[in-house]
């Protein structure tokens, strides 16, 4: 047997068993409380309140599994799923990785590589979270609250991590960056409230159809993405 497909299905085997395990887990935190509480939610009501987010992270899963499974790897999406804080965190450390590792999405390389990345990414997250509950829980309140010093910094977290992580990919490949950033801003501007993933979805699928066309018309060429 290829020791690729070894590999790679030995990935799924233990992804999966690690997938359904955590979603048990994750079932037990409210079955637990219910136990020993005994206060159980009316069936009525729970269904009622399942159909208004059951189609949302239906459609939201569907997409967030196809597009970031092409991008981490088998290895890298079932850590990322279980992990979670994928767009925030796991991706942009993969990305970074396989940057500086000089290897792309997809191929056998970039697969362990943002399998690695992935997960020395959620050790680290999971020690600094620790360590950051025990030493700044006395004090956070005041460096978040509304007038502190530090609060803007805290709401522009996420827009410096991004602006850092992909202002290399714009200043390389501009031209193919400004196709799916206008379909983006189109779809926010119409939708506020998209689910991230979607989002990704579609900034994704415009990002393909923009470069295949500019290779066709010939305003980027192979030479020029190298």
């Amino acid at each position: 047997m290829n020791k690729n497909k070894a590999y790679i299905d030995r990935v799924h085997t233990w992804g999966r068993i690690w997938s359904v395990t955590a979603l048990l887990v994750l079932l037990c935190v409210p079955l637990g409380i219910s136990v020993y509480y005994n206060v159980w939610p009316e069936a009525k009501v729970l269904l009622n309140a399942l159909k208004a987010v059951i189609p949302i992270y239906w459609g939201t899963a569907v997409i967030e599994v196809s597009t970031y499974t092409p991008l981490l790897g088998a290895g890298g999406t079932y850590l990322s799923f279980v992990t979670g804080n994928i767009s925030n965190l796991k991706m942009p450390c993969a990305f970074s990785a396989m940057e500086r590792a000089d290897v792309k999405s997809g191929s056998e390389e970039g697969e362990i590589v943002s399998t690695l990345a992935v997960g020395a990414s959620a050790i680290t997250t999971t020690v600094i979270l620790a360590v950051g509950v025990l030493a700044f829980t006395p004090f956070i309140g005041s460096l978040t609250a509304e007038g502190s010093f530090f609060k803007p910094a805290f709401d522009n977290v996420l827009p410096a991590l991004f602006g850092a992580l992909l202002a290399s990919y714009f200043a390389k490949h501009w031209r193919l960056t400004v196709l799916p950033i206008i379909a983006g801003t189109i779809v926010y501007i119409f939708t506020p409230a998209l689910p991230t993933g979607t989002m990704i979805f579609v900034t994704i699928v415009a990002s393909i159809g923009g470069a295949l066309l500019m290779l066709k018309t010939g305003l980027v060429g192979k030479e020029k993405n190298k």
